[in-house]
């Protein structure tokens, strides 16, 4: 009798049409909490002239969450990395303050009926079940922090619930990946400093964040601490191999801590040698717009993340009428983007090496992130489609969507309350 019902169901499943298995994956992608771990953000768009309530040009609104079935946004207080002086550090820390007061401003004031800030996985939970979108605070480069650890529990208090302890450069507290590039490091890993930082993030119930430190400075990080980590996006280094993904060293490690990978869709980081070929065929026709319309490109878009806010925006400003025809005639670039299948394909990896309960979901949207068919947060969906045509069960996709992640935050908020002691 078990083997027939198996035979009768393995007939029924392979007999699935194409409109069939798309409704399957609508109603798994309405059931399960979709959480995407890594969105940026500009204080430009929290005003009353130019806010997530609307459907602004950027990869995550509120109107585009609803579009595509997004339910969690992580909006990231991010800081590029500056010099290691007193000034640096207080200008960074003024730029991250500026960043968590726009969040409360939009949770709290603008849309409190559209979006809500959630502090723990019962928050979530609850909001999401409320209709509302959810929105979390991440912190990416401990920079920031600037020389006083205090700042580590006010950014908790602020609602900031992962961080990493650095970015592109290295910080105060740690090497970045970045060092791969000529080999020059400040301390090998982690800096005393740090170390107790990891320390202090345990404590408060701040996850540890190991996108963008160096390999050395995540392996430290994941032998000091008492909490699983997370690396908030991130892809598999031996899929593509560049210094921003995690090595199988480091995944291995990752799966015994306990923690989890947010796999990153983007392009870069998905496959080099894809991207490349598609993006020299792109900025060839780009810029023989930009030519027809008297516009000047920079030539390296790294440098566009170096510009300060105001200069950076007032570029985008000006290329905007080149990108809106670009828009029109892509269709003549010959090669192929980078896509879901792609990006799945490091997915597939992941869960391959270190099991499912340790693999995540994020875009980097608005820092560089997206891919052809999950470009911005309407286009949310396509992904869960993939993973059910690659045949993950409902259950899988939910810890891969949301689950996983939020079982670390639980865990690194129970270990902290633990730390804390009584009061």
């Amino acid at each position: 009798m078990l083997l027939a019902i198996f035979l009768l169901g393995a007939c029924t499943e392979a007999a699935e049409t194409e409109e069939e298995l798309v409704a399957r994956a609508r109603g798994i992608h309405e059931r399960v909490i979709t959480l995407d771990t890594h969105n940026d953000i500009s204080v430009a768009n929290f005003t009353e002239e130019s806010n997530y309530t609307m459907d602004l040009d950027n990869q995550v609104n509120i109107p585009k969450m609803v579009a595509g079935g997004l339910d969690v946004s992580w909006m990231v207080v991010y800081v590029g990395q500056g010099p290691l002086t007193d000034e640096g550090f207080a200008e960074a820390n003024a730029d991250a303050l500026a960043k968590f007061e726009a969040i409360h401003w939009l949770t709290e004031e603008k849309a409190p009926d559209q979006i809500e800030l959630a502090l723990t996985s019962d928050d979530v939970r609850r909001i999401s079940a409320s209709g509302k979108k959810v929105a979390m605070i991440a912190i990416e480069n401990a920079y920031q922090v600037g020389m006083d650890l205090g700042n580590i529990k006010k950014f908790q208090e602020l609602g900031g619930r992962y961080m990493s302890l650095s970015h592109n450069g290295h910080s105060q507290f740690s090497d970045s990946n970045t060092g791969e590039r000529d080999s020059t490091w400040l301390y090998n890993g982690l800096s005393e400093m740090g170390k107790e930082a990891i320390a202090e993030m345990n404590k408060w119930g701040i996850m540890i964040d190991l996108s963008h430190p160096s390999k050395l400075s995540n392996m430290q990080a994941m032998a000091l601490s008492k909490a699983p980590v997370i690396a908030s996006h991130s892809a598999a280094r031996t899929m593509n191999d560049v210094s921003r993904n995690m090595d199988d060293e480091q995944l291995l490690a990752l799966k015994a801590n306990g923690g989890v990978i947010q796999t990153v869709a983007f392009r870069g980081y998905v496959n080099s040698a894809k991207n490349d070929a598609y993006q020299a065929a792109s900025d060839s026709l780009r810029n023989a717009i930009a030519a027809e319309m008297g516009v000047t490109l920079i030539a390296n878009r790294r440098d566009l993340f170096q510009m300060p806010a105001e200069q950076r925006e007032a570029y985008q400003a000006s290329v905007a009428p080149v990108d809106e025809a670009f828009e029109a005639r892509k269709g003549e670039v010959t090669a192929e983007p980078v896509n879901v299948s792609d990006f799945v394909d490091h997915i597939d990896y992941l869960v391959n090496l270190i099991g499912v309960d340790h693999v995540g979901i994020s875009s980097d949207f608005d820092g560089g992130g997206g891919i052809d068919g999950w470009n911005n947060a309407a286009e949310t969906f396509n992904v869960t489609l993939e993973l059910v045509r690659r045949g993950y069960t409902e259950e899988q996709i939910e810890k891969m969507w949301s689950g996983n992640l939020l079982r670390v935050l639980d865990e690194v908020q129970r270990i902290a309350r633990e730390i804390q002691g009584p009061g």
